[in-house]
This record gives C-alpha cells, sequence and structure tokens, in this order.
C-alpha cells in the first residue's frame, strides 16, 4: 500500500515537471499563482497571454491599485476587474480586440455606482470600417464614410453618472463616438428663442405668434412648462 502511494506521488510530480517544462516552452516569462495557476505570461514573441494580474504602487498622490483579466495576443480580452489596495472593487469593464467594448462600471470605495458606461470596440483585423456621417447640429445620418480600420473604441449606448446613494444626476447617449441630443431640449430651445424675436420686437410692430411658438405651445401645455421650469427637467 505505501509503495502505491509513493509510485502516485511520483507520477504526479512528474506531471507537474513535464507541465513546466512544456510552459517554459510556450512561453518566454511566468509565472505561478499560490495555486500553481499560470499568470503574467509573455510568449516566445513578447506577447502577453492568458490571465494577467497588474499590481499598480501609488503614485504623485494616486492611490494604488491591482486589476485582473486575461490577455490574448497583446490585447485585453474580455472582463477586467479593478481593485483598491484594501480589495474592494474599483471597476468593472469589458474589452474587445483590446478596446473597451460594452459595459462598463466604476464604483466609489463604498461600493456605489458612480458610472456606468457604454462602448464600441472597432477590430483592427478588418481593413476597413463604415461610418455614419451627421448633419451639422442634428441625429440624421446623412451618409456613410469607408475609413480605414485601426484600433480604437468609442462611447456608444448609454452613459449614466450618479451620486453617492444612487440617484441618478446626468444622462448622455451616443452612437458611435456621437454625443445624441436630446429632440426635446433642442424643441424647447428653438421655441424659446423664436419666443424671445417675438418678444423684442420694437414697438408698434404687432407681437404675433410664429407658427413655432403654435406648434411649441401645443406640444407642451402651460402646465407641463411650469414642472419643467419647478423641476428643473428636460424629459416629461
Amino acid at each position: 500500500m505505501e509503495n502505491n502511494f509513493k509510485s502516485f506521488i511520483t507520477v504526479i510530480l512528474m506531471f507537474c515537471a513535464i507541465n513546466v517544462s512544456a510552459q517554459k516552452t510556450a512561453y518566454k516569462s511566468f509565472s505561478l499563482s499560490p495555486k500553481g495557476d499560470t499568470l503574467n505570461a509573455i510568449d516566445t514573441k513578447g506577447m502577453k497571454q492568458g490571465k494577467w494580474v497588474i499590481t499598480v504602487g501609488e503614485l504623485r498622490g494616486e492611490p494604488g491599485y491591482e486589476e485582473e483579466g486575461f490577455y490574448k495576443n497583446d490585447k485585453k480580452d474580455g472582463t477586467w476587474r479593478r481593485y483598491n489596495t484594501t480589495g474592494d472593487i474599483l471597476a468593472i469593464e469589458n474589452y474587445r480586440f483590446g478596446g473597451k467594448d460594452g459595459q462598463q462600471e466604476y464604483f466609489s470605495f463604498l461600493g456605489d455606482l458612480l458610472r456606468h458606461e457604454e462602448w464600441h470596440a472597432y477590430n483592427p483585423d478588418q481593413p476597413f470600417d463604415t461610418i455614419p456621417i451627421y448633419g451639422t447640429g442634428s441625429n440624421e445620418i446623412i451618409s456613410f464614410k469607408i475609413v480605414r480600420s485601426q484600433q480604437y473604441s468609442v462611447p456608444h449606448g448609454e452613459w449614466k453618472y450618479y451620486e453617492p446613494g444612487g440617484r441618478q444626476s446626468k444622462y448622455e447617449k451616443y452612437d458611435r463616438g456621437l454625443l445624441l441630443k436630446d429632440k426635446q431640449e433642442d424643441d424647447i430651445a428653438a421655441a424659446t428663442a423664436t419666443t424671445k424675436e417675438v418678444e423684442d420686437a420694437p414697438p408698434g410692430k404687432p407681437k404675433v405668434k410664429t407658427k413655432e411658438i403654435l406648434e411649441y405651445e401645443k406640444k407642451y401645455s402651460k402646465k407641463k412648462r411650469k414642472k419643467l421650469e419647478r423641476d428643473g427637467q428636460t424629459g416629461l
């Protein structure tokens, strides 16, 4: 029985030695976690591969942090998490093609969500990308342009900002890097400007309500406008 146990241990040690030898052949450098997992590997071509744990020390008054995630051919890939020096989560980021892609979330040291971002990463392996061209001062796409591809990410989707306690303080929406304007805000601004032009008309000139003012007053009743002014809201 004892001999069988020794033989078993010998086989395990031989397997580990073969595995480590194979890793040394595949990677120029790497480290092992306490559990024996391969970390921070650099292959023979000098590219980062697999799981990485990166520690950044305090610098110029900025607190240090630690982040962990995966590299694929020297580019961040999948979900990455960032922690402060006491192990509290600071950020959850998602990567594709080496750039931010999809949902990103950032937290305070108390664990409160501070910011929600959405990004789109472009694939540098595709020779060309098609991007939209927007009209001046509007959200309308008037044409498309083909450009040579390169690795980059742009805001794409909803961005939400929060105050301590969870109250949303700001909202933005992007379309492939373009910050979209709120159409209702544009309508209110245009109608307000037109109203001012009529009110500033020279003495003796009749202050006739323009078509824009009539449409504005029809769309936003007096009661609703008072609510907007009172609450400081941009939406009804």
